[in-house]
């Protein structure tokens, strides 16, 4: 097993309109139908495009995954870890780059996109240290001359799904540790942001990653059905909808290969009577409409104190009055575009379903130029108040994830109200409340239900060294990132060791 002959090639070597996969080392052509990515706050400009994976693409980079896995897990972790190391410095190296495709292609703006890149070279960096700490556990045996050990093996060939939200983050924090702890990876991106499921591949490949070991399949959602379905896959990493996500876990049942899953969220903030307004305003407006909503821990729901509600909304609106929607590339913007024509027009019609069952408008914003509106595919912040009673829990922007710049209000008349209305949703990813007072914020940790919690900031946020993911419906099987990744990404082998 040696490094890929591309390993020296730069970021920038393979044409920006040409996609491509990597099978065993190599940059080869689809053998599906053409795949176009386009830049969603302008409709006329293409990106990337090439032809799409089938099938035969997936398998052999399925073989080529298993035929080098054994030894890549040979190397010591040392040397799995500075291939990451290295990696990460690529990125870093490149944000500037990478960050300007990021906001081209996925829409979100180019501060928040050269942000991520950089949260993908800490997530690599992160594991590349992995070496460096306990690897197992001793314990004492019961049988005089023996001891007890607890060791670690990769699972073997992991399949890793990434949705469009974060094309650089959500791989680095799924493909490190799959990597750092000896597996092989055949990855599926999200068919939306190809390119830079691209660029990540090649940092890793320019970083030494050896050939075989990370293989790239760019194609229509059905093959993750394949991909979870192939022989020679031994788990499965998934990120994306609920629905998708449930059916990939039965069909990994049925296989018995363990799976992990981040799925749906409908987070809430709840702002108590006695929050910093001005604090919990400026937070809201963050997790609701950074990266246009499009994060599985945005704040979609926002549960008022009676007390406050009409000052709360009133410092939100001034807020929303100098928030930009525009083109993401515009260092005065705040909000790009939704991901694509499909996004939008859903957002739209949950937006005008939620009006046609009582809701109304709270506070919100225009768009920033009339153009915009035809020229990519953008939706404005909208604040939906929902009307008190029981209608109120099944509206659709109160019950179903739009995925959207959508925030959906509703007012608490006590703190045990609030903290009810913040656990009732199927998900429980994330969570925000504002408070100044400790035994408030230490009951909403024992009452609210979820993931993550944060006290005082925006529920959108994570940090590559503590565990992510969501309890009920918005997660399956181990938890992500830090400590928890290993969890997942290997499994222990007790060894009952006698001279």
């Amino acid at each position: 097993m040696g490094t890929s002959a591309h390993a020296g090639r730069g970021y920038t070597s393979l044409d920006i309109s040409e996609l491509q996969l990597l099978i065993d080392g190599d940059w080869v052509s689809g053998q599906g139908d053409q795949l176009t990515s386009v830049n969603p706050s302008r409709h006329g400009e293409k990106i990337a495009s090439g032809a799409a994976a089938v099938f035969d693409d997936l398998n052999r980079a399925a073989l080529a995954a298993r035929a080098s896995q054994r030894d890549w897990n040979q190397l010591p972790m040392h040397e799995r870890g500075a291939v990451l190391a290295r990696a990460a410095t690529g990125l870093e190296d490149h944000a500037e780059a990478l960050g300007l495709e990021l906001s081209r292609e996925e829409g979100k703006t180019l501060a928040e996109a050269k942000a991520e890149v950089l949260r993908a070279a800490q997530v690599l960096r992160y594991f590349a240290t992995e070496g460096d700490r306990p690897a197992g556990e001793h314990f004492s045996s019961p049988r005089l001359g023996e001891r007890i050990l607890v060791t670690r093996k990769p699972l073997g060939v992991v399949g890793i799904i990434t949705p469009f939200n974060f094309p650089i983050a959500i791989p680095a924090w799924k493909i490190a540790p799959a990597l750092i702890y000896g597996n092989t990876v055949v990855w599926k991106p999200a068919s939306t942001v190809p390119l830079l499921a691209m660029r990540f591949a090649q940092a890793l490949e320019t970083a030494g990653l050896p050939a075989g070991v990370l293989n790239l399949i760019v194609g229509p959602g059905v093959l993750g059905t394949s991909l979870v379905q192939h022989p020679e896959v031994d788990a499965l990493s998934f990120t994306g909808s609920s629905e998708v996500g449930r059916s990939l876990a039965a069909q990994a049942a049925v296989r018995g290969i363990p799976m992990q899953a981040e799925m749906g969220g409908k987070n809430a903030a709840v702002v108590l009577h006695d929050a910093d307004l001005e604090l919990a305003a400026q937070q809201v407006l963050w997790g609701a409409f950074r990266s246009t909503g499009q994060k599985c821990t945005a704040t979609s729901r926002l549960i008022l104190a009676d007390g406050i509600a009409d000052a709360f909304l009133e410092a939100l609106t001034c807020k929303l009055s100098n928030w930009t929607v525009g083109d993401p590339l515009d260092p005065e913007t705040h909000m790009g575009p939704v991901i694509n024509e499909a996004a939008q027009r859903s957002i739209e019609a949950g937006i005008n379903a939620a009006a046609a069952a009582g809701a109304v408008p709270a506070a919100g914003t225009h768009l920033e130029n009339p153009h915009h509106a035809t020229a990519g595919f953008f939706v404005a912040p909208t604040v939906l108040e929902l009307p008190a009673g029981e209608k109120a829990s099944t509206n659709v922007a109160w019950k179903n994830e739009l995925f959207g710049p959508v925030l959906a209000v509703r007012r608490a008349g006590t703190k045990e109200e609030a903290f009810a209305l913040a656990g009732e949703t199927e998900f429980g990813l994330s969570a925000a409340v504002f408070t100044r007072n400790l035994k408030s914020a230490l009951e909403a940790v024992d009452t609210i239900d979820v993931g993550i919690l944060h006290i005082n900031s925006e529920s959108a946020g994570s940090d590559p060294h503590v565990p992510f993911g969501g309890s009920k419906k918005s997660g399956l099987g181990p938890k992500e990132q830090g400590s928890a990744a290993k969890d997942f990404y290997s499994h222990t082998t007790t060894v009952y060791l006698r001279g």
